[in-house]
């Protein structure tokens, strides 16, 4: 059984919403709370850790679970990248340059491994940790890119959003209106949205002088959490909607 969940329109307004919360609640930690991205760090490592323990032994799909899990990565890989930038000084630069050459790493070994990078079928705990590695990097290049868009290149909080916004809408219309390889585009458009998340998440939380809406971490973190809470309640009833369907069946 597949414990992977399925690529519809609300996977992704969940995959959004999980990776601009990862954006703001480990802003939220490490900078409102002023814990520090090393702690911080470890903090939602741990975390992490625990969710996926939780989600390899699970024998079958929990929506609640899997989304703990993706969340964890977002925050994770936000603080990670942060300790990575600006405790290291390695830059946002360097450090997504690091960052992407480690997902490549990991998507190449994954498809020798497997001849297969499909989300479709994942049945085995290897490929699923495989899927789980690819997600924690994905997750914290994408901190670095949206810090690197919004600071070093000039295009600030709303423009970093709009053109990682403009490039996920041209997948999804290459999607559509192409025959291009789908597992591609799919890892294509699940990595543009963590970088996505992280400049839309800075655009609410920074104050309108640096360019933001000024919602604060605090705020902006209630208001994705209870957004994402919403649509996973939601996904698990259509979840058991359709078991009891096919069970009649």
């Amino acid at each position: 059984m597949n414990k992977i969940a399925q690529v519809t329109i609300y996977f992704w307004i969940m995959k959004i919403c999980a990776t601009t919360l990862g954006e703001t609640a480990g802003d939220l930690l490490s900078m409102t709370m002023n814990v520090g991205y090393a702690l911080s760090s470890i903090i939602f490592i741990s975390l992490f850790l625990g969710t996926l323990a939780m989600q390899l032994f699970s024998g079958k799909f929990h929506p609640v679970l899997y989304w703990s899990v993706i969340l964890t990565t977002s925050t994770a890989g936000t603080t990670m990248s942060d300790y990575m930038d600006r405790t290291l000084g390695l830059s946002y630069a360097n450090g997504s340059l690091i960052l992407v050459t480690g997902l490549l790493i990991v998507l190449g070994v994954w498809h020798f491994s497997e001849k297969t990078l499909s989300v479709s079928h994942i049945q085995t705990t290897k490929v699923e940790l495989f899927y789980w590695v690819a997600i924690l990097f994905s997750n914290t290049l994408g901190t670095a890119l949206g810090d690197f868009l919004a600071d070093d290149s000039g295009l600030g909080f709303l423009g970093g959003a709009l053109l990682i916004g403009g490039l996920i809408a041209l997948v999804t219309l290459v999607y559509y209106v192409t025959q291009l390889n789908r597992v591609m585009l799919f890892w294509l458009a699940f990595v543009l949205t963590r970088p996505f998340g992280a400049t839309f998440g800075d655009l609410l939380t920074k104050p309108l002088e640096k360019g933001g809406l000024g919602f604060g971490t605090i705020g902006s973190s209630i208001i994705l959490a209870i957004l994402l809470v919403g649509f996973v309640i939601y996904a698990s009833i259509l979840e058991k909607r359709t078991y009891s369907q096919n069970t009649i069946k």
